[in-house]
């Protein structure tokens, strides 16, 4: 009596052209998944695509024209079973008496609106599965304030509010919502991008200590996903051990 084979998981992973998004690409396509990877710069993309297997496409999630195109395509192309909600970013570190309002909008609308967005596209092809899940990757910014950051805080608590009410709202649903909330990680765009380019600022973050890196936090995505369907990763804070809140991190160089 032959067996029919198993299909693989099929996940959406979004700021995947670097960083984070791009080493959980990796890491799931590792895990044998099949990954739709997906952010707005089409080379690094096809770089990642032709590394590891995963489907590239093109998408900012800022756009309802673009969002709705990957949805249609993820749909027409068999489905999913895990969308990874990775995009997003901090502009600046500027008091609110000076702060830069354009680059709020741009925070909210890349974290927060990107997220409802792509989330709302994606929920009834998870549905669909009677098995899913969504994964937010917020920050833990999103679990508490400092001096500079009401900008990218106030984001990232929007998002995180944004993952905890839909899990509510969909109880009862085959469907599991995890948020994971990265500390400081080295990567090589986050702070270069929040500080305009200035790669001494940059690199000062994570001096003094050894940060998390984005491997750290793939694998930690990857091994939420793959617990037991019955198991809900509510929230899971992940901090270098020398960091114990956003603004008390121990440089004593380890």
């Amino acid at each position: 009596m032959s067996t029919a084979p198993v299909r693989p998981r099929r996940a959406v992973v979004t700021g995947a052209s670097s960083g984070i998004g791009a080493a959980t690409v990796r890491r799931l396509r590792a895990e044998g998944w099949d990954v739709v990877a997906t952010a707005r710069r089409a080379d690094r993309l096809e770089a990642l695509a032709a590394e590891t297997g995963a489907e590239a496409f093109v998408a900012d999630v800022t756009s309802d024209d673009d969002v709705a195109r990957l949805a249609a395509h993820v749909a027409a192309t068999g489905g999913l079973d895990a969308l990874v909600n990775n995009a997003g970013g901090a502009l600046g570190l500027d008091p609110v008496e000076t702060a830069d309002l354009e680059q709020w909008r741009t925070m909210y609308d890349l974290n927060v609106l990107g997220t409802l967005r792509v989330t709302k596209a994606f929920l009834p092809l998870l549905r669909e599965r009677e098995s899913g899940d969504v994964v937010v990757v917020t920050s833990t910014a999103a679990h508490g304030a400092y001096e500079g950051g009401a900008g990218y805080t106030g984001a990232k608590h929007a998002e995180r509010m944004l993952a905890t009410t839909l899990r509510w709202e969909i109880v009862g649903e085959p469907i599991r919502v995890i948020e994971i909330a990265p500390g400081a990680v080295a990567t090589e765009e986050f702070s270069l991008v929040r500080f305009d380019g200035d790669e001494a600022r940059a690199a000062a973050v994570y001096e003094g200590y050894q940060p998390l890196v984005a491997d750290d936090i793939a694998d930690t995505i990857t091994w939420a996903l793959t617990r037991p369907p019955h198991v809900n990763v509510d929230l899971l804070v992940v901090r270098p051990r020398a960091q114990a809140h956003n603004t008390k991190t121990a440089r004593t160089g380890v």
